[in-house]
Formats: structure tokens, C-alpha cells, sequence
């Protein structure tokens, strides 16, 4: 399986620190892009093996889920921190625009689908998130072998915490039916369900197909590249940098994300508590959610 990474990235730590990309601390950005693209490496790359101890030498593993994994990391003029990397060679192709910064995604759109043909996953993924499911494009390549490639599932994305009132929240629940309705009619199908390893698996329509990425099969990249929306760089859905990651494959596809109950099924990390540690404790009076009893 041959797979396509476009990742955009930018750094300035004068623009103001709305964003973790516009603030000041460049050591947290240096760290949250060298753990994207190792996580890349780690899961995905080659070689990977078992070390017998006894013969001292190793045994090649996970051929069954054997990936070619390219990375392009998209950036704008000379605001990035590539060159601050803890990384060796070989884990990424820099790829150089001059773009404006917020528009820096649809970048991305137009590399991968100057690429279509050469690979069978084209994907985005912001510059901050992290993949630890080896079995990550198994479970998708599964997900559109049960129901076709008019559907698009989208990753749960997490944060972890210690300390904290939960230690694992997803971050992506569900908007106000109106943020997405211009483009979504999340009654059609709303739900799908399949059984994977002896487990019912439930699949939803959401309200909230953010995620801070995509990952398109062979065929969805094809169909996606042909509407006549692709590229217009339109930034209706929140703002540019949310449409970029969402707005198009939303347009194009039916769009699930597995239920809550199964949300683990596919999910990526994004780094820190700044979503998570929004939850707090009711007050007394209020009720107490499920989540935190």
C-alpha cells in the first residue's frame, strides 16, 4: 500500500497566539511537528522488527500491514522551524509556496492532487497530530469495503491528561446543526454498523466532521479533484484553516465518524489539554454528566 501525506506548516511567533502556530513558544511547535512525523515513521515505515535474543540478530515483522508512506510538509516563505528539527533525513520532502499563511491548506490540496494516480491514500493532517494505530489504513481500507466509496469515515481526535477530571477526551463533539447544514443532511443514512473482529462496530453521521485531517482512498481522491468546488479555497465552514481540513470532503462525501461508544475504532492524538481542560466539575446544584460520575 503506497500512501500520500501533505502536511502544512507555518511559524510565526509574532502573529498574535490564537493559534499554537502563531505563539510564541517554539519549542512546543518543534516538538508537536518532530512527533507528526515520527509517528509517521514509527507506524508506517521500514523496516520493523523483532529482535531475537537468542540468535542475536532479528526477524522482520508486520508485513501483512506493510505501508510506503511519503511525506510532504507544506510551507509558506520563510516562516517555518523544518530546519529546527531533532530529525534525521528522510522523513519528509519540504515543499515550498508562497502561499498566504491561512490559506496554506488548500496548498496541500493542490500537491496531493497533482499525485493522483501514484498512490492509493491521499491524506491531510494538520501539522500537530499524531498517528498511533498501526492498523490505522487496515481499519479503512475495511470501513470503504463495507460501504462503498460515497462515505468517508473521520477519525475521533483525542487528548490525553493527568491529573485532570477525565484522562482521555475527544474533542470533536458535535456543532450546532446549523454550522453544518449548508452542506450535510446528517438524517440521510445516519447510521451504519458492521461487525469488525467479533464486535459490533456503530458508525454515525456527524455533526462535527472536523478532525483536523483526512484520508481519501484512490477512487474518493479521483472523485473529489472533479468538483468543480475543488481548490476555490473557499473558507465557509469556521474559517480557512478548519474548511481546509473539512470543508471539501464534507461537500463530497457522506461523512461518519465511529459512535461514542466504539470511539476508539479510529482516532488521532492532538497534543496537549487545551480542549480537554475545558471540562469542569458542575457546580453544586447542577447536574452531574454521565461522563464524570
Amino acid at each position: 500500500m503506497r500512501i500520500l501525506f501533505a502536511i502544512p506548516h507555518y511559524y510565526d511567533p509574532l502573529g498574535g497566539g490564537r493559534h499554537g502556530s502563531l505563539g510564541p513558544d517554539a519549542g512546543t511547535r518543534i516538538k508537536a511537528l518532530a512527533d507528526c512525523l515520527a509517528s509517521l515513521r514509527q507506524q508506517f515505515g521500514r523496516p520493523q522488527c523483532e529482535i531475537d535474543i537468542a540468535r542475536r540478530t532479528t526477524i522482520p515483522t508486520n508485513q501483512a500491514t506493510a505501508i510506503q508512506a511519503d511525506v510532504l510538509v507544506c510551507t509558506t516563505g520563510a516562516n517555518h522551524l523544518l530546519d529546527r528539527l531533532p530529525l534525521g533525513t528522510g522523513y519528509f520532502t519540504h515543499l515550498r509556496t508562497q502561499a498566504q499563511p491561512r490559506l496554506l491548506g488548500f496548498e496541500c490540496h493542490a500537491a496531493l492532487r497533482e499525485r493522483i494516480g501514484s498512490y492509493d491514500y491521499y491524506c491531510y493532517l494538520e501539522d500537530d497530530l499524531v498517528l498511533r494505530d498501526p492498523w490505522f489504513f487496515v481499519k479503512l481500507r475495511w470501513f470503504t469495503s463495507q460501504f462503498g466509496d460515497e462515505v468517508l469515515l473521520q477519525p475521533n481526535r483525542y487528548e490525553l491528561a493527568r491529573n485532570e477530571i477525565v484522562h482521555k477526551a475527544y474533542v470533536d463533539g458535535p456543532l450546532h446543526p446549523s454550522l453544518t447544514a449548508a452542506w450535510q443532511n446528517v438524517d440521510e443514512q445516519p447510521t451504519l454498523s458492521a461487525e469488525a473482529l467479533g464486535q459490533p462496530i456503530a458508525f454515525h453521521r456527524t455533526l462535527n466532521p472536523h478532525a483536523g485531517c483526512f484520508f481519501l482512498s484512490a477512487g474518493q481522491m479521483v472523485h473529489w479533484a472533479s468538483r468543480p468546488y475543488f481548490l476555490d479555497r473557499d473558507a465557509g465552514f469556521i474559517g480557512p484553516l478548519e474548511s481546509a481540513a473539512t470543508l471539501g470532503v464534507m461537500r463530497s462525501f457522506r461523512v461518519y465518524k465511529a459512535a461514542p461508544e466504539n470511539g476508539a475504532f479510529l482516532e488521532v492524538e492532538h497534543p496537549g489539554t487545551r480542549f480537554l481542560t475545558l471540562i469542569r466539575m458542575p457546580r453544586p446544584g447542577e447536574a452531574i454528566p454521565p461522563s464524570l460520575a
